[in-house]
């Protein structure tokens, strides 16, 4: 049993993109209450409520104009079951349960519920062991096309839409982003981007993201111009 935890701690922090620190730390996680007293609701619990801090937080960042209730919206479509039993089918989470009995032939380890639980607990066990910043990079690379799929309907366009209307009002080419350095963990970033937009000097930008970079970059040339939105 302790080859099978190792295995799943090595290729679910591989699908994750976090290093878990052994066999152990993935057991409690994986353990369904039908299997034992010993299991992973706890975790599910503390993890349910980092996932949607981590979720709202990248919302509020990427989504600078949107109002509450339309990032509220885009949160829920994030977190809800279907898709959380997505993303644990994607990181191959079923093939490593433990269940009881009656789970087990009733097709738990395919089923949505047990699915979503199961990946609300492991990001439960990364924020023991990695805190914050490790459930944050990895809601974000695992949730990378989801977010930028949930659009809050109110949302203003953001400072790197702006910049290039502005300058395909004005008959110019569009702006040239390149990352200048990186630095940090793999688990937290930080990428300083700049940004040539033909008017006026080089505007720079950091973010804990490529993409939140480039748009700090942009809202920065842009306000070089007065117009800042």
């Amino acid at each position: 049993m302790s080859d099978t935890f190792r295995e799943a701690a090595a290729n679910l922090g591989s699908a994750l993109g976090y290093e878990f620190s052994g066999p152990e730390a993935v057991r409690r996680a994986l353990t369904h209450r039908s299997a034992s007293g010993a299991n992973n609701e706890r975790l599910e619990f503390l993890g349910d409520s980092v996932l949607g801090l981590a979720v709202a937080d990248l919302l509020f960042a990427r989504y600078p104009g949107a109002v509450v209730g339309d990032l509220t919206r885009a949160r829920a479509s994030l977190v809800c079951r279907e898709a959380l039993a997505a993303a644990a089918r994607e990181a191959g989470v079923g093939k490593y349960l433990v269940l009881g009995p009656g789970a087990q032939r009733s097709g738990g380890r395919d089923r949505d519920s047990i699915l979503a639980d199961t990946f609300e607990a492991l990001l439960g066990t990364m924020y023991l062991e990695g805190g914050y910043a490790a459930v944050r990079g990895a809601v974000e690379r695992i949730f990378a096309a989801r977010l930028d799929q949930a659009t809050p309907v109110g949302t203003a366009k953001d400072p790197k839409t702006r910049l290039q209307e502005l300058l395909q009002a004005r008959g110019l080419g569009l702006p040239r982003y390149r990352v200048v350095a990186s630095s940090g963990s793999a688990h937290r970033p930080t990428f300083l981007v700049e940004c040539e937009a033909g008017i006026g000097g080089p505007a720079r930008g950091e973010g804990s993201s490529r993409r939140q970079a480039e748009q700090r970059a942009a809202e920065r040339a842009l306000a070089e111009v007065g117009d800042g939105g």
